[in-house]
């Protein structure tokens, strides 16, 4: 079915007042006042409500990164993103997927290295929230195979899991910041990995060591217990299976063992 012209005209209409709210360019054509005057004033409300708006979800999914920064300098990167980003869903949760790159290129943080680290796991902390609900695997169910069964068992991950991995120390300077703990002294250089899982219907975000990582990233990959135990062991010489299969299990970062399809 084609579209009207009129179809066709209020659709450019809308476009240019969707794009005048976020880019502070002039009042779009149209745009009048009970006289039939120009609404500069009251359109420059309505332009400064939907900016707050927008500030204040970004700051509710990133409310470390603010902190980290101040209102002020938050503000300033807010304004900057939401001019280059709309919002493509009317789910003000969703917004803000691209934050992370774009503080990676906001010239006044560029010192802050670690930011956009700490705001991707923000955001992979409100995924994992929001994400599907899943009873996690018992110990029971790895426990009750046979070493070789074991070594061939693949997990099906929870859905609330994630493994993030980090250019910087931005698992320790997220959960420190959270609990209002102090940062002084830290080295925000090392790179760390994040598991964040949600047991108990609370997200937990924990940093995991190498050999950790790659266990986990391998079983995420559909890998065999085995084999992942493997890739682990080739990272991490000093990596420790038991403590492995502890962690696993206390995160509920697995909802079960995947079923092997039968020809």
């Amino acid at each position: 079915m084609n579209e009207t012209p009129a179809g066709k005209e209020n659709g450019a209409a809308f476009a240019a007042f969707a794009s005048s709210l976020l880019s502070h360019k002039d009042v779009p054509a149209g745009v009048i006042n009970p006289r039939g005057g120009r609404a500069e004033k009251r359109y420059a409300v309505y332009r400064n409500n939907v900016a707050m708006s927008l500030t204040s979800a970004l700051a509710d999914i990133f409310p470390v990164t603010r902190t980290l920064v101040g209102p002020r300098f938050f503000a300033a990167m807010a304004q900057g993103f939401i001019a280059q980003n709309p919002p493509r869903s009317p789910v003000l949760a969703a917004y803000g997927r691209d934050f992370p790159a774009f503080i990676e290129g906001f010239a006044p943080a560029r010192k802050l290295f670690f930011l956009p680290d700490v705001a991707r796991l923000e955001r992979a902390w409100l995924d994992c929230y929001h994400a599907a609900d899943r009873t996690p695997l018992p110990a029971e169910a790895l426990t009750a195979l046979t070493a070789d069964a074991l070594a061939a068992t693949r997990l099906k991950p929870h859905p609330a899991a994630q493994l993030l991995p980090l250019g910087s120390s931005a698992v320790t300077i997220f959960t420190r910041t959270r609990a209002e703990g102090d940062l002084k002294g830290l080295d925000p250089s090392p790179a760390e990995t994040a598991l964040i899982t949600r047991p108990d219907c609370d997200v937990a975000v924990r940093g995991v060591s190498a050999g950790q990582a790659s266990f986990l990233q391998a079983l995420f990959q559909g890998e065999t217990l085995g084999d992942a135990a493997a890739a682990a062991q080739d990272t991490d010489h000093g990596f420790d299976l038991p403590k492995a299969f502890e962690l696993i299990i206390a995160t509920g970062a697995f909802a079960a063992i995947q079923k092997t399809e039968t020809p």
